[in-house]
């Protein structure tokens, strides 16, 4: 029998945000400069799987992956039961501050995918200074609704493989079944309604266009990485977005859809290792 262990370690750390008791889970790997990864909507830190295994990564950089609160293992908070989950822009942006507080993690290169993506945006306008750098993939300042939310969280409808089947367009085409089907697993996995709390900060809270032109990339250096097979934040959008912030890098990734580090981490890294090495040698 053969046995191999990954260099990932894990651990749950309990946090409080906005006056309540949460139970975070925690992800970690590598040395070096900090790299803070935010998962997407629906789903959770092991998007960043490869990620946390890439070799060349470890080398310069300690990964750090969290589940949001009500995402993956880590737990929504005490009397969830009794309320809807809804992502907001501000209680988005408290929960990475806190952790980074709590996990010591000082001046790190953020790097979030989808919500993630859009989150840095909020990061790099009004905390520029607490970041090395941000790094957006599937970034837009906004998206248009272009399908009902209300099926997401039904009770006639099974909520992880109705959340699964919505984004399962989104993965481009060169990613292998192993990849596209543990992406959508982890979809289906989703708590009950969560998808479109999460979406609510994506589809409207978070929408960041009347200020986005204000990013100031000498505090704060934005690399924007987008698959072109992506019909949510399309190609078109990370343009537009880059066109309006002064100094803002954007690369289109051939043959990469929305979730590039889970999807098909070599065609992903072919465009993550210039951007860090960049980071690391300014």
């Amino acid at each position: 029998m053969t046995v191999s262990f990954e260099p990932i370690v894990g651990r749950y750390m309990r946090l409080d945000l906005d006056g309540r008791s949460h139970r975070i889970y925690v992800e970690e790997a590598g040395q070096g400069i900090p790299l803070l990864c935010l998962h997407t909507a629906g789903s959770d830190g092991r998007q960043y799987r490869n990620l946390l295994n890439d070799q060349r990564v470890l080398e310069n950089f300690r990964v750090v992956v969290f589940d949001m609160p009500w995402h993956g293992k880590s737990s929504p908070p005490s009397g969830w039961h009794d309320e809807e989950y809804r992502l907001t822009s501000a209680g988005y942006v408290d929960i990475i501050l806190s952790v980074m507080k709590a996990l010591e993690i000082e001046k790190p290169v953020v790097m979030g995918c989808s919500i993630g993506g859009r989150v840095v945006l909020h990061l790099a306008l009004h905390h520029s200074e607490a970041f090395r750098a941000a790094i957006g993939l599937q970034s837009g300042a906004h998206v248009d609704p272009y399908y009902d939310i209300a099926w997401t969280h039904r009770p006639d409808v099974h909520g992880g493989e109705v959340c699964a089947a919505i984004v399962s367009g989104l993965i481009g085409p060169l990613a292998s079944d192993a990849d596209r089907w543990e992406t959508l697993w982890h979809y289906m996995q989703g708590g009950p309604g969560i998808f479109k709390g999460d979406l609510f900060f994506y589809k409207q809270d978070g929408d960041i266009r009347a200020e986005v032109a204000r990013i100031d990339t000498s505090k704060c250096p934005l690399y924007l990485l987008t698959g072109e097979y992506d019909y949510s934040c399309t190609p078109d959008d990370t343009r537009a977005l880059a066109d309006t912030i002064q100094g803002a890098q954007a690369v289109i990734m051939k043959g990469l859809g929305h979730f590039p580090m889970s999807e098909d981490h070599d065609g992903f890294m072919s465009y993550l290792h210039p951007v860090l090495d960049r980071i690391r040698s300014a």
